[in-house]
């Protein structure tokens, strides 16, 4: 699963507010929220699961890049948003660089391997140091998704 199947120039925040991991990913979820993509109801059961996999490690994976994601009985598609800071955000990450990407997603709860090649996916995706680079720079969240879609079709 791409993430230029999973996104909407809407799911994409082309200069994040949040300097830190946590209101990193609550900026996400109320963006996700504010679209209807998750009910306003399910925000805080999401965020608890997300912090609870951010607990066991951190999904700052490096390079400048972090990845939360969680499963949840409260959805029924994959939903995913992007976030992009040229300031940087602390995120505890591996190593322990500021992140400058975030994409976070919440799989439906009981699938496992939709969660799996979604992780790898977008892991492979943004390991590609061209393609941070041009992410880095893109001017607006059409732009960011262009990269995304262009990708897809490589």
């Amino acid at each position: 699963m791409s993430l230029a199947s999973l996104l909407s120039a809407e799911q994409i925040i082309p200069e994040m507010k949040a300097t830190e991991r946590w209101p990193a990913i609550v900026e996400l979820i109320d963006l996700l929220v504010s679209l209807g993509k998750i009910k306003p109801e399910d925000r805080d059961s999401i965020l608890a699961s997300l912090k609870q996999r951010e607990e066991t490690m951190s999904t700052g994976i490096g390079f400048g890049i972090a990845i939360p994601h969680c499963s949840s009985d409260r959805l029924d598609e994959v939903v995913a948003a992007f976030g992009r800071s040229s300031t940087g955000i602390e995120f505890d990450a591996l190593d322990n660089a500021p992140v400058k990407f975030v994409v976070l997603f919440i799989v439906p709860k009981n699938q496992f391997q939709t969660h799996l090649r979604t992780l790898a996916s977008i892991a492979k995706f943004l390991n590609d140091r061209s393609v941070r680079e041009r992410l880095a720079t893109a001017p607006s969240a059409e732009e960011i998704l262009s990269i995304f879609r262009e990708r897809a079709q490589a």
